[in-house]
C-alpha cells in the first residue's frame, strides 16, 4: 500500500504551483496603469464637487423661463363639494321636516400682468445673465477640481519616484553595510567604518519608511478626489511629462482676459447687478394687470315628503373680467431705499470685476515667471543628476578597490540622492506651474 504524507514543505510547493497558474491574470491586472487622462475622466464622472457644480448650473438655467420673469399669466383652478343636513320642527300642523343640501362648484381665475414698469424684461435679462454666470462659475469650480485631480495624480507619481530613490539609496547602504561587516570580520575595517555604515543604513531605512507612508497618503488623496474608496489600489506610470509651452506672456495675458472662467462669471455678475437696478427702478411705475374669473355652481335641495318643501336644483354660471391699474404713492420710502441699495450693489460688482481683472493679471505674470524658473531649474538639476551619477559610479569603483574610504562613498551617495530628489521635485513643480497657467487661460478640458 502506498501512503502519501503531506508535509509543510509539500503544501508550500503545491500552493506555489497553483499560484503560478493564477498569478498571470493578477499580474496583468496590477500592471494596468492609470494615466492622467484616466484620472480626469473618472473625476468628471464621479467627483462630488463636480456633480454639485453641474447641478447648480442646471438650476440657474432652469430659471431662465419666461414664467419666472412674470411674462406669462397665472391661471388657478378650484373645486368644492358641500353637504348640509337639517331637521326642523316648528310645532305647527305642518312642518318642513328633514332636508339636505348638496352643492358642487368649480372656478377658474386668471391674473396676467400687462405692464409692471418694464420689470419683467429686466428680470428676464437678469435671469439670463445669472444662468450664464452660473455656467461660468460651474466651469470654474470644475476646472479647480480637475486641477486638484491632476495635482494629486502628479503628486502620486512624484512620491512613487521618490520612493524608488529612497529604496535605491537604502539598497546601496545595505550593500555598503554588508561589505563593511565582511571587512570587519576579516580584520580589514575599523569599528568606525562599520558603525557609520550601520547608522547610515538605518537612516536610509527610516527615510524609506517615511516615503512609503507618503505614497500611501498620496494614493488616498487621489482616490478621494476620484470619489473612490481611499484604499483602492492605483498604479501610475512613473514619468512626469512637461509639455512644451511657447506662448509669450502678452498672449497669455490676453487669453486670460478672454477665456478665464472666473473673470467671465464676474462680468456676468456685473450685468446681473445692472439689471437689478432696473428691477428696483420699476417700482416707480404704475402696474396694469388683467384679471378674469369663470365659475360654475350646482346646488340641489332635497326635502321630506311632508310639508311644502319640494326638491329643487339651481345651476349658476358666473364670468367676469377686468383691468386693474395700481400705483404706489407712498410706502415709507422702501422703494427708494431699494433703488439706492441696488445702485450700490452694481457699483460693488463693478469694483469686484476690476479687482478680479487685476488679480488675474498679477497671477498670469507670477505663474509665467514661475514656470520659466521651474523649467530652468529642471534643466540645471538634470545636469546635476548626471554629474552626481558619474561621481557615484566613480566612487563605487574606488571604494571597491579601497582607493577611497566609506565617508567619500557616503558623500557621493548623499549627493546623488539629493540631486535625484531635487530633480523629481523640480519636474513636479514645473508641471504644476504649467497646469496653473492653463487654468488661468481657460485651457483645462472639462468635457
Amino acid at each position: 500500500m502506498i501512503r502519501f504524507v503531506y508535509t509543510k514543505s509539500y503544501c508550500l510547493c503545491l500552493a506555489a504551483f497553483l499560484l503560478s497558474f493564477l498569478s498571470p491574470a493578477t499580474v496583468c491586472a496590477s500592471e494596468e496603469q492609470m494615466t492622467v487622462e484616466d484620472a480626469i475622466r473618472i473625476g468628471l464622472q464621479n467627483n462630488y464637487d463636480i456633480l454639485i457644480a453641474r447641478n447648480t448650473a442646471d438650476i440657474a438655467q432652469n430659471n431662465t423661463g419666461k414664467g419666472i420673469a412674470n411674462f406669462l399669466p397665472v391661471i388657478d383652478s378650484s373645486g368644492n363639494y358641500r353637504y348640509d343636513a337639517s331637521n326642523e320642527e316648528t310645532g305647527a300642523p305642518t312642518s318642513f321636516g328633514n332636508s339636505d343640501t348638496r352643492s358642487w362648484s368649480s372656478q377658474l381665475s386668471l391674473n396676467w400682468t400687462l405692464f409692471d414698469g418694464f420689470r419683467m424684461f429686466a428680470d428676464k435679462r437678469r435671469f439670463d445673465e445669472l444662468a450664464l454666470a452660473g455656467t461660468q462659475q460651474s466651469r470654474n469650480s470644475i476646472e479647480i477640481t480637475v486641477v486638484n485631480i491632476m495635482r494629486a495624480f502628479f503628486n502620486l507619481v512624484q512620491q512613487e519616484q521618490l520612493l524608488d530613490v529612497a529604496r535605491n539609496t537604502r539598497d546601496i547602504s545595505r550593500t555598503r553595510l554588508d561589505r563593511e561587516e565582511v571587512r570587519r570580520s576579516l580584520g580589514g575595517a575599523s569599528s568606525t567604518d562599520l558603525l557609520n555604515a550601520r547608522v547610515n543604513f538605518n537612516n536610509d531605512q527610516s527615510t524609506l519608511l517615511d516615503q512609503q507612508l507618503a505614497v500611501t497618503i498620496a494614493r488616498k488623496d487621489l482616490n478621494i478626489l476620484l470619489a473612490r474608496n481611499p484604499l483602492t489600489p492605483v498604479s501610475v506610470k512613473k514619468i512626469i511629462d512637461i509639455p512644451g509651452f511657447t506662448l509669450p506672456m502678452e498672449q497669455v495675458l490676453e487669453l486670460s482676459k478672454k477665456q478665464n472662467s472666473a473673470l467671465k462669471a464676474a462680468r456676468h455678475n456685473r450685468q446681473v447687478a445692472d439689471e437689478s437696478v432696473k428691477v428696483a427702478e420699476s417700482a416707480f411705475w404704475p402696474r396694469l394687470s388683467l384679471s378674469g374669473n369663470y365659475g360654475y355652481t350646482d346646488r340641489s335641495l332635497f326635502g321630506s315628503d311632508i310639508g311644502p318643501v319640494a326638491d329643487r336644483t339651481r345651476r349658476t354660471i358666473e364670468a367676469s373680467a377686468g383691468l386693474v391699474l395700481s400705483f404706489n404713492l407712498f410706502n415709507g420710502n422702501v422703494d427708494r431705499i431699494n433703488y439706492q441699495n441696488a445702485r450700490l450693489d452694481a457699483l460693488n460688482s463693478k469694483l469686484a470685476l476690476n479687482n478680479i481683472e487685476n488679480e488675474i493679471a498679477g497671477l498670469v505674470q507670477e505663474k509665467f515667471s514661475t514656470l520659466q524658473k521651474r523649467l530652468e531649474k529642471v534643466t540645471l538639476e538634470e545636469q546635476n543628476t548626471v554629474t552626481a551619477k558619474q561621481n557615484m559610479e566613480l566612487q563605487k569603483e574606488r571604494y571597491a578597490t579601497g582607493a577611497s574610504d566609506s565617508l567619500d562613498f557616503r558623500d557621493a551617495q548623499v549627493n546623488l540622492n539629493r540631486a535625484q530628489t531635487t530633480l523629481i521635485i523640480a519636474r513636479f513643480q514645473a508641471r504644476i506651474a504649467l497646469l496653473e497657467i492653463q487654468q488661468l487661460i481657460g485651457q483645462i478640458a472639462i468635457e
